[in-house]
C-alpha cells in the first residue's frame, strides 16, 4: 500500500466486498504474521490455505481421524505452524510448507479457541478455552494439561467455595465458557471470567499476579490485544466492548508485574484488595463502544492491523452488518453484507481489509473503495465534474526569450547506493523480518478430479451414439475439414439441421429423367438414346458419352411436377 498517495480524508478502512472465497464449509479463519497466507477451518474437519495475494489455495490439510467441524486456527509466529481445534475435542499441530502432522490430542472438552505461545518459533505450549470448564495450559508436546484459576476466590487459591445451591445436579460448581489470551510475549495470560474481572496469570507459575474489575460485572465473552501490545480489548455480555490501554512494558512484563507485587505500598493489601491495587497499575480504561439505540450483541470483535481501528460484528441472525470505529470512540463507518449470520472476522495485518466469514460457508473480503485522486500525483491538476470550453490566453504558448535558469541538482555521482538493506516496516515494530519466517507457500498443479474427466468421456461417446452422423468426432467430419466443429450440444443440433436443409437442396437441383427415357434405357442395357418428349416452358440439354465413344445429346423437357 502506498500510503502517500492515499486520500487521507477518505478514512483507512474497508467499504464494499470486493469478493468472496468458495472452498467447502469455512468455519474460522485467520492470517499469518505477514498476512500473505489465510488459514480458514472447514466444518468436513480439513483446514485450507489460501494465497491472499493470488487468492488461490496453496495447500489443503486433511487429518482421517479427524472430521468433525474446526472450532478455531491460529498460526505460530513465523508461519510454519497451524494450531487447529475442532469440536471432537481434538487439537491438532500441523506443519504448513509438508502438511503433515506434527502432534494431536484430545481434551475432555471442547475447545472454542486455542492459541499457540506467541514467544517460540516452534511453539509447543497452547492456550485451550474449552466449552464447560476453565482455560487450559497445554503442552503439545507430552500432551500434559494445567487449568488455570478463573478466580481469586478458587478453592484451589485458598478461597471459599461456591455456596451447594449454585451446583448442578452431579455436584459439579457452574461455568461458563471463559476467554484467555496470552500478552505480545506470552509470559502473561490474560483471562477474564464469568464476575466481570480480567485476571493476569503468570504463564510460568500459573499463578494470579493482578485483577482488574470491569465496570458492569458481565461475563465477558471475548478478550484480545492489539497487535503492537498496547492495547486490550474485551466483549462483556453487557453488550458492550471496552479497550484498555497496557500500562505494563512489552518486553519483561511478567518480572514488572511481580515487582509491583513486591512493592512496600502494595504490603498493606491483602488477598484480592492487594490484587486489585496492582492490577490498576496494569490496565487503564481507554474507551466503551456500544450501540445505544439497539442495544446489539457484538460478535468477533478485534483490532486493524495498526491499531487505530476497532471492529466488531453484529450478533443477530440473518444480518451481515460490520460496526468500525476509531480508537476515539467515534462510529465511522457502518458495513452491510449479504443476508447471512456472521460467525468470524478478522482484519489485515497490514492493509484496510476485512475478512469475514458467514453462516453459509463463504468468506467475504471487505476492501476499500478508492476513489481516483490525481492531484495527488500532480499538484497542479484540477478535476473537473463536466467538460467546460477552455479559452486559451493569447500570450499561453509564445515562447519565452529569457527563460529562467534550471537549477542543477547536487548530487554526489560518487556515492554508493545500498540496494541490499530492508527498510524496517513500522507494522511490524516488534522484530525484524526473520529469513526462518513462512511467507509464501510454493504453487502447486492440481491435475483434474478423475471423475470430471469421466464425465467428460461419457458425454462424449453418448453424443457419438445418439448422433453419430452429425457428431464432431465422427469420420465424416474428419474427411470433411471444411466442415466447422461443434463445441456445444446446440451447436450440434444446429450443424445437424443445416446439413439436412443442404442435402434437401442438393435432391431438388438433382436432374430427375423421363419415364420414355428410363423404359429405353432397361431394353438397351443402359444405352442413353435420343428421346424427346412434350415441349413445355423448360428444357435442358445434357451430354454422354456413349458404350463406343460418340457423344449423344439428350434432350429433355423437365417439368415443375418433376422436380
Amino acid at each position: 500500500m502506498n500510503a502517500p498517495i492515499i486520500d487521507p480524508l477518505q478514512g483507512d478502512f474497508p467499504e464494499v466486498i470486493e469478493e468472496y472465497l468458495e472452498h467447502g464449509n469455512m468455519k474460522c479463519i485467520a492470517f499469518n504474521r505477514r498476512g500473505t497466507l489465510l488459514a480458514a477451518g472447514c466444518a468436513d474437519g480439513s483446514c485450507v490455505i489460501w494465497d491472499f495475494e493470488t487468492k488461490g489455495v496453496a495447500k489443503e490439510l486433511h487429518d482421517k481421524d479427524c472430521v468433525a467441524p474446526i472450532t478455531s486456527v491460529c498460526w505460530s509466529k513465523y508461519g510454519h505452524q497451524l494450531l487447529a481445534s475442532a469440536t471432537d475435542k481434538s487439537l491438532t499441530l500441523w506443519n504448513v510448507l509438508n502438511g503433515e502432522k506434527v502432534a494431536r490430542i484430545t481434551l475432555q472438552q471442547t475447545t472454542l479457541h486455542a492459541r499457540l505461545h506467541p514467544g517460540s518459533s516452534t511453539p509447543s505450549l497452547c492456550l485451550a478455552c474449552p466449552l464447560s470448564s476453565a482455560p487450559i495450559l497445554v503442552d503439545l508436546n507430552t500432551g500434559s494439561s494445567t487449568v488455570l484459576p478463573v478466580s481469586v476466590s478458587d478453592p484451589s487459591n485458598g478461597g471459599p467455595a461456591p455456596h451447594p445451591r449454585n451446583k448442578f445436579s452431579d455436584g459439579s460448581p457452574p461455568f461458563t465458557p471463559t476467554a484467555a489470551t496470552f500478552n505480545k510475549r506470552g509470559d502473561l495470560i490474560y483471562v477474564g471470567n464469568s464476575k466481570g474481572e480480567i485476571l493476569i496469570v503468570d504463564s510460568k507459575s500459573i499463578q494470579v499476579l493482578a485483577m482488574v474489575p470491569i465496570s458492569g460485572g458481565a461475563v465477558v465473552k471475548d478478550i484480545i490485544f492489539s497487535r503492537n501490545g498496547q492495547y486490550l480489548l474485551t466483549n462483556s455480555n453487557d453488550r458492550v466492548i471496552r479497550v484498555y490501554e497496557n500500562l505494563l512494558p512489552p518486553k519483561d512484563a511478567a518480572k514488572e508485574l511481580e515487582a509491583l507485587n513486591n512493592n512496600n505500598n502494595n504490603n498493606d493489601y491483602k488477598g484480592a484488595m492487594k490484587l486489585k491495587v496492582t492490577g490498576s497499575k496494569c490496565l487503564l480504561l481507554f474507551r466503551e463502544f456500544q450501540d445505544a439505540v439497539t442495544k446489539i450483541q457484538w460478535k468477533a470483535p478485534c483490532f486493524s492491523g495498526d491499531g487505530e481501528w476497532i471492529v466488531g460484528a453484529s450478533a443477530n441472525k440473518g444480518e451481515h452488518k460490520l460496526y468500525i470505529w476509531d480508537r476515539a470512540g467515534h462510529l465511522v463507518k457502518i458495513l452491510e453484507g449479504p443476508k447471512e449470520a456472521l460467525i468470524d472476522l478478522a482484519w489485515h495485518p497490514v492493509h484496510p481489509v476485512i475478512v469475514s466469514v458467514s453462516v453459509a460457508g463463504l468468506v467475504y473480503i471487505w476492501a476499500k473503495d478508492h476513489i481516483e485522486n490525481w492531484s495527488a500525483f500532480a499538484p497542479d491538476f484540477k478535476e473537473l465534474e463536466e467538460n467546460e470550453e477552455y479559452v486559451e490566453r493569447e500570450d499561453e504558448f509564445d515562447l519565452n526569450p529569457d527563460p529562467e535558469p534550471v537549477k542543477e541538482l547536487d548530487i554526489d555521482q560518487d556515492e554508493e547506493v545500498d540496494i541490499l538493506a530492508v527498510e524496517k516496516d513500522t507494522a511490524f515494530s516488534d522484530s525484524d523480518a526473520s529469513q526462518e519466517e513462512l511467507i509464501f507457500l510454493p504453487a502447486i498443479p492440481s491435475p483434474d478430479e478423475p471423475e470430471q474427466q469421466d464425465k467428460c468421456i461419457g458425454s462424449s461417446s453418448k453424443l457419438e451414439d445418439s448422433n453419430h452422423s452429425d457428431s464432431p468426432f465422427s469420420v465424416d467430419a474428419v474427411q470433411n475439414p471444411a466442415m466447422p466443429t461443434a463445441s456445444s450440444p446446440l451447436e450440434v443440433v444446429d450443424n445437424s439441421a443445416a446439413e439436412e436443409a443442404a442435402a434437401a437442396t442438393n435432391m431438388k437441383r438433382k436432374r430427375k429423367p423421363s419415364v420414355k427415357g428410363l423404359e429405353l434405357q432397361a431394353e438397351k442395357g443402359r444405352k442413353p438414346i435420343a428421346t424427346k418428349a412434350k415441349p413445355s416452358g423448360k428444357s435442358s440439354k445434357a451430354k454422354n458419352k456413349n458404350g463406343d465413344g460418340s457423344a449423344l445429346e439428350i434432350e429433355d423437357d423437365v417439368t415443375d411436377d418433376n422436380l
